[in-house]
């Protein structure tokens, strides 16, 4: 039977981070977002609308000062930044993965059973073809999608 979940206002989130240790910035230049900081992760809310509040800047491991992506290629799990790309170890996981379940509970956001029991990624590159997670205009053409040249004009045998 599902419950209805109340939501938090912005201000209400706000405190309910910092009453749990969360480091708050109010971000530069903007009001009403904040970046977050708690177990070397960090994600940036900000108010939406009159007084609610949404996660605009996904949760990431800091690595260099800069919100990392996960990126799950199958094999290994990496997280990615402008700069760098590191092999995500068994305590970044845990600490996304607690940082992640946190802020969910702060903004009163659905805790999903599939995203409860590990860490979920942005990107998901199981294969090992590149390009394949650009969108198809930015794709090189395979070489079955390449035009084949006119045919030559030599004589047929009759």
């Amino acid at each position: 039977m599902a419950t209805k979940v109340e939501q938090r206002t912005y201000e209400e989130a706000v405190q309910w981070l910092r009453d749990h240790g969360f480091d708050l910035i109010e971000a530069p230049g903007t009001e009403g977002r904040f970046f977050l900081k708690k177990y070397n992760c960090s994600a940036a809310i900000q108010k939406d609308g009159d007084d609610g509040v949404k996660i605009f800047a996904y949760p990431g491991y800091l690595i260099g000062g800069e919100i990392s992506k996960l990126i799950n290629r199958g094999y290994q799990q990496v997280l990615k930044t402008s700069k760098t790309e590191i092999a995500a170890t068994a305590e970044h996981l845990k600490s996304l993965q607690c940082f992640t379940e946190e802020l969910k509970e702060a903004l009163a956001l659905p805790s999903l059973y599939n995203e409860s029991l590990g860490t979920v990624s942005e990107a998901y590159q199981y294969d090992r073809i590149v390009d394949r997670d650009k969108p198809a205009t930015q794709r090189p053409k395979r070489p079955w999608e390449r035009t084949r040249p006119a045919a030559s004009s030599k004589k047929r045998r009759t």
